[in-house]
């Protein structure tokens, strides 16, 4: 039996207030079972490695960038290129947003984080030559609802950390997530969601970091990411990526200009 503590307690209250509050819910209906596969940053090896898994496997992710994070390196390797950029394009996979400076929202005032996410979008458009999709990620999962409250209308969705399955009802303002992170010993614990989400017929989100033999610990391992891909294919899930979701259920990626998001 898990205790809870003080500290607990207040973190559940305060979860399920970020997810009652402020949201745009879209029916689920009968699309499900789908399941989708999304790197937040991005490190090269998210594309390079695992966007070519997802390629061979007939399937396409989604790529949420920071760009000021753009020809840099760090503890989760190097991060993406302009050219990276340009063939995940070529390839089909989505290239989404994830601030410019790659803050959080618990950081700066709400007007300075939604000018970084505006500015994010604009930096990202000039390099690819083409806008974002409109769907945009929490950097470090951070979410406050002023964030939620402004945010939400401005994009066509808004992902989080928070685990879970996105069904009966979808939020677009606070898609719920799940770390796909460390080695093949983690598979079990990917089946187990996409067998779950199967019996729901739901939406399973995923998301990572870098894709290599030594990941961070905020990524995983080819292996990992090949296997539960192939799992989800293999237990008659649709595999497709947080734009051809949205797509599914109608909802326009011309949500507003990021020059209008002011």
């Amino acid at each position: 039996m898990k205790i809870m503590t003080p500290r607990s307690v207040l973190s559940s209250v305060r979860r399920k207030t970020l997810c009652s509050l402020y949201s745009r819910h879209v029916p689920w209906g009968d699309h499900g079972p789908i399941v989708s596969f999304s790197f937040d940053d991005f490190p090269r090896t998210a594309y390079t490695v695992g966007g070519a898994i997802l390629k061979s496997l007939g399937v396409k992710g989604t790529y949420y960038a920071a760009k000021a994070l753009m020809n840099t390196e760090n503890n989760l390797g190097e991060q993406f290129s302009p050219e990276d950029i340009h063939a995940l394009l070529r390839d089909g996979h989505e290239l989404a947003s994830h601030t410019f400076s790659h803050i959080s929202c618990k950081s700066v005032s709400i007007a300075a984080y939604r000018d970084d996410v505006n500015r994010g979008r604009q930096a990202i458009e000039q390099v690819a030559g083409v806008s974002d999709s409109g769907n945009f990620a929490y950097p470090f999962g951070d979410v406050t609802l002023e964030a939620k409250k402004i945010l939400g209308p401005r994009l066509c969705s808004s992902r989080s950390i928070f685990p879970g399955f996105n069904g009966p009802n979808v939020d677009l303002n606070l898609l719920r997530a799940n770390s796909l992170y460390g080695d093949s010993d983690q598979l079990i614990k990917a089946q187990k969601l996409i067998l779950e989400n199967r019996k729901r017929k739901s939406w399973l989100i995923f998301y990572s970091h870098d894709v290599r033999q030594n990941p961070s610990a905020y990524g995983c391992t080819p292996s990992l990411l090949e296997a539960t891909v192939s799992f989800a294919l293999k237990q008659e899930c649709r595999v497709l990526n947080v734009k051809e979701v949205l797509a599914d259920l109608g909802v326009s990626a011309n949500v507003l200009a990021t020059s209008e998001a002011n």
